[in-house]
């Protein structure tokens, strides 16, 4: 009976200490995410920072009907991220999109009326945050070369001296 009880109390014991680990590994691997995604989020904040920072100060030199091409000429190449997903994408606030760096299609578009799967009018939040002053909006959106929404934390600021804003995000997965 004894080395019965022993028996389970050992078998308890390896089960135990197992399923810590797992947790352990779990939980590490969380944080790894969440340190990834804070990164990303610093990441897309900075780099829409000094973009706005620089069209602005560019764009004020250019007629208005030279800005769009302009625009769309300058973020088109750009990529970041370590594993080159990000790009930008610039608005007016009227919620028509001026550029898009993958999804062309949606460019000369009014997306004032876009809702997403969770029923956000996506555009119109991005256009409001950057009214004042820029800032984070999470929101659900279709990722490049697929079919599905994901979430996605998006960062907007105004491009200074224009009516648009300039934008970036990182899918949440």
């Amino acid at each position: 009976m004894l080395r019965m009880i022993i028996s389970v109390l050992v078998l308890f014991v390896l089960l135990s200490c197992q399923f810590k680990e797992s947790c352990a590994d779990n939980c590490l691997t969380e944080q790894i995410e969440k340190m990834k995604q804070e990164n990303n989020e610093e990441i897309a904040k900075t780099a829409v920072h000094i973009t706005a920072q620089g069209m602005g100060e560019v764009c004020v030199n250019i007629e208005s009907e030279e800005q769009v091409s302009f625009i769309r000429n300058f973020i088109n190449p750009i990529r970041f991220y370590a594993d080159k997903t990000g790009y930008f994408y610039v608005y007016n606030y009227d919620c028509i999109n001026i550029a898009h760096a993958t999804q062309k299609d949606l460019e000369g578009k009014n997306l004032y009326d876009h809702q997403d799967s969770q029923g956000k009018y996506v555009i119109r939040e991005l256009s409001k945050k950057a009214k004042e002053g820029g800032g984070f909006v999470e929101f659900y959106w279709q990722k490049p070369n697929t079919t599905e929404e994901f979430r996605k934390i998006g960062y907007v600021e105004p491009i200074p001296g224009t009516d648009y804003f300039i934008g970036t995000g990182v899918y949440a997965e």
